[in-house]
């Protein structure tokens, strides 16, 4: 059997338990008829195959089994947070009783020793729970070994201290599979490049918040990066990248649609916030039509909610304050009817085309 990602792995588990259950039903009707041999040839070939799923790609058999493993990632993201904010204040607590050397060895030993728990439990565990949250725990102490022993030394702080966050986060996240820590490296990179824009334009970086166009080029650069660096092997990094890319692009182009005076542009106000708006409206249209292309129901999503946000916001600067508020909220409704009938429309092409 070829080597298959985890979502191929569960992609083609799902299939085997779909065909069982329309062999089953179509058996019932009396539309299909085995011969005893060949049902239990096909069963036994499907029961190897699900075996070697779970154990290469530990895929999830049944529905019950699909809602414990969403479980257990929800227990152990919040099982790391308690264990990093556990790190967070020990350190705090008692760092005042141990003298430099002693902070110094502690802080460098905390994220190699963690690190090489994350790897020994990747190997012996082959669920990947334990491992991803001993990662977590690795990366807090990363960013607690940079920040405090800037503080020990006296060092200035730096917006490269983020560049070196994002290392190790993408250093883990390939390592131990971790989506969580692609998205920290996404975060703390844009903070980085939005940080050394605004230094080069002469504010200090650590308003970096103020201006939100310092964040419009990473994420447009992280969108694009799963297209060109291709990431089937990493189980859902290219939905990781492009879902937070795109939350980040265009929050930052909200808020200059809205408020356009930090923005860089020569322009007056009024037309930077127009240019947004429209680029907004743009960009956002074009994002549901990319999704629909891709069979990307997270993007699809992503720009249904981000059109509907600047067209909603247009519609309170243009109508709220003279329009009946019984009349505002019939235009707001009937609008949502009109991209209800839009979009199904779209996904009656979109199926009659899946069908050909």
């Amino acid at each position: 059997m070829n080597i298959l990602t985890k979502n191929q792995a569960q992609a083609r588990a799902n299939q085997v338990r779909a065909f069982r259950a329309e062999q089953a039903d179509l058996v019932e009707k009396g539309l299909l008829k085995l011969s005893d041999s060949s049902a239990a040839a096909i069963r036994q070939y499907h029961d190897q195959l699900l075996k070697e799923l779970q154990h290469t790609q530990d895929v999830d058999l049944s529905d019950g089994a699909r809602h414990l493993s969403l479980g257990m990632q929800i227990v152990s993201f919040l099982g790391a947070c308690a264990l990093a904010a556990s790190l967070f204040f020990l350190f705090y607590q008692y760092w005042g009783f141990f003298d430099t050397l002693g902070q110094v060895s502690i802080l460098v030993a905390a994220p190699i020793l963690s690190l090489t728990l994350a790897l020994w439990i990747n190997r012996v565990d082959s669920s990947g729970y334990y491992a991803k949250l001993a990662a977590l725990v690795s990366f807090v102490s990363w960013v607690l070994n940079i920040s405090m022993l800037g503080s020990i030394f006296n060092i200035t702080p730096s917006p490269n201290a983020f560049a070196v966050f994002a290392l190790y986060g993408f250093l883990l996240a390939y390592l131990l599979q971790v989506r969580l820590l692609i998205a920290a490296g996404i975060i703390c990179t844009a903070i980085f490049v939005g940080a050394k824009f605004g230094t080069w334009m002469g504010s200090y970086w650590i308003y970096v918040g103020e201006n939100p166009e310092h964040f419009l080029f990473p994420a447009v650069l992280f969108f694009i990066f799963p297209l060109i660096q291709d990431q089937s092997r990493f189980h859902g990094f290219t939905s990781i990248y492009q879902v937070f890319s795109t939350i980040i692009f265009f929050t930052s182009v909200l808020i200059l649609s809205n408020w356009g005076w930090p923005s860089y542009l020569p322009w007056p106000v009024e037309i930077i916030e127009g240019c947004y708006q429209v680029a907004g409206f743009v960009t956002s249209a074009l994002l549901v039509v990319y999704g629909l292309r891709q069979r990307n129901a997270q993007l699809m999503l992503a720009g249904n909610v981000f059109f509907a946000l600047f067209l909603y916001t247009k519609f309170f600067d243009w109508w709220w304050d003279w329009m009946p508020k019984y009349l505002f909220f019939l235009v707001v409704g009937l609008t949502a009817i009109l991209a209800l009938v839009i979009f199904n429309r779209l996904r009656k092409v979109q199926q009659t085309g899946s069908q050909q």
